[in-house]
């Protein structure tokens, strides 16, 4: 079950023809004057825990080829038209990814865009890990990476039969955990997270390609998940910040959307406003009781599947729906 071998000769050759279904129908629920589909907390799960069940998705890895080839055909399959964008990128040891950035665009024919993103690559080392000895080995990243994965998978099932007034990209940036470990004694370079998006940013899937608006999704999972105001988020989407918090505060997440303002954190987020100009926001979990600010399963061994708590999906996920319906 780990490696789905069986599967992975099907799902590469999914793959490359999706890069070259039906959707189920929901009941709806009323929210203002709009209907917005019901998000299935259970749906988004089970994509989370198909993802974990290939491995961990490190660049160069059959697992990882078989997880791309699982989302591009999934993405294809509800109804997205789906470009694979593949590059070779180079790590913070001088290594070479073999990175692949998946965009699944419905209604690509609209002008007036938003653009829903997370990353779909896992960390390759278990750094924050007490144990040296644990330190080389991959994480499984349920919730750092397939979390917010598995909440636009759900939104994408959901898209085609919203009618909204805009088109929108998902897009599922590679290669973005494989930055410099702590424990690296060589030298230290700058810009070594984020390559998938720094990539994309600089080259997008369609030339010139502007969305009105990004979010990101990362590490949206976890039963005590605290949402803050990013530094970055609010210093180029302010008023979006605002808006989306509001947003889940009205549904009732109060608890997990907390309107207080903290640091500045290096994410694919960064590079979509600085580099592509696109003001983008960043739902990612915050917690001010550890050293690095996030939760206590990051880049170790614990963020598995276990940790994923479908409340706390479900409160992204509506949120985005009703965002998207105000449109």
């Amino acid at each position: 079950m780990k490696h789905l071998k069986s599967l992975f000769a099907v799902l590469l050759a999914a793959f490359l023809s999706a890069c070259g279904g039906s959707v189920q129908k929901t009941d709806t629920t009323q929210h203002t004057a709009l209907q917005v589909p019901s998000f299935s907390a259970d749906s988004a799960y089970a994509y989370v825990a198909e993802q974990v069940a290939f491995g961990p998705r490190v660049p160069n890895t059959p697992e990882h080829d078989a997880c791309a080839a699982y989302l591009s055909s999934s993405l294809e399959r509800m109804g997205a038209k789906v470009v694979c964008q593949e590059a070779s990128l180079t790590a913070f040891d001088g290594s070479v990814l073999r990175a692949t950035n998946i965009i699944g665009s419905f209604s690509p024919e609209k002008q007036r865009r938003i653009l829903l993103c997370a990353h779909w690559d896992s960390r390759p080392f278990s750094d924050t890990e007490a144990d040296p000895a644990l330190w080389n080995t991959p994480i499984d990243g349920a919730n750092d990476g397939a979390s917010g994965v598995g909440v636009l998978l759900e939104i994408a099932r959901l898209i085609p039969g919203m009618n909204l007034n805009v088109g929108v990209d998902i897009i599922f940036f590679d290669a973005e955990d494989y930055g410099t470990p702590e424990f690296y004694q060589g030298p230290q370079g700058q810009d070594t997270w984020c390559l998938g998006s720094q990539h994309w940013a600089k080259t997008p899937h369609v030339p010139n390609y502007k969305a009105e608006y990004g979010i990101l999704l990362d590490m949206v999972g976890a039963p005590d998940a605290l949402f803050t105001y990013e530094h970055f988020s609010y210093q180029y989407g302010a008023h979006l910040l605002e808006k989306v918090w509001k947003t889940a505060r009205d549904l009732g997440y109060g608890r997990w959307f907390v309107p207080t303002k903290t640091y500045p954190i290096t994410d694919d987020h960064y590079y979509i406003n600085t580099v592509a100009k696109i003001p983008c926001i960043d739902i990612i979990h915050h917690n001010p009781h550890t050293a690095h600010g996030f939760g206590s399963f990051w880049h170790t061994q614990a963020d598995n599947i276990t940790g994923i708590n479908k409340a706390t999906l479900a409160a992204v996920g509506n949120t985005l729906l009703h965002v998207l319906a105000g449109e």
